[in-house]
């Protein structure tokens, strides 16, 4: 499954277009590293994106084929760390 569409389907970002702007941006890294919108995720694989207000960490537990209910989000992305950002410094 393409990195995009596993964030979008898990609501993690809202739009598919968010999720490749992000990336090709440098805001979103796969097991620390720069990935491709269509780079094919793995269970197991370490996401980071680094949102406005945020820093977010999580695990890949299970593929999302279609859209999930945002309820069922922590069946298929495990959170590991979720860092705040001062807007204003």
């Amino acid at each position: 499954m393409r990195l995009d569409l596993f964030l979008k389907n898990t609501h993690l970002l809202k739009k598919r277009s968010q999720a490749k702007k992000g990336i090709e941006f440098g805001r979103i890294t796969v097991n620390g590293k720069e990935a491709k919108p269509a780079y094919k995720i793995k269970i197991g694989d370490i996401v980071e994106i680094d949102y406005e207000t945020a820093k977010v960490k999580f695990e890949v537990l299970e593929m999302a084929e279609r859209p999930i209910k945002k309820s069922e989000q922590e069946k298929f992305a495990k959170l590991i760390s979720k860092e705040r950002k001062e807007l204003f410094e």
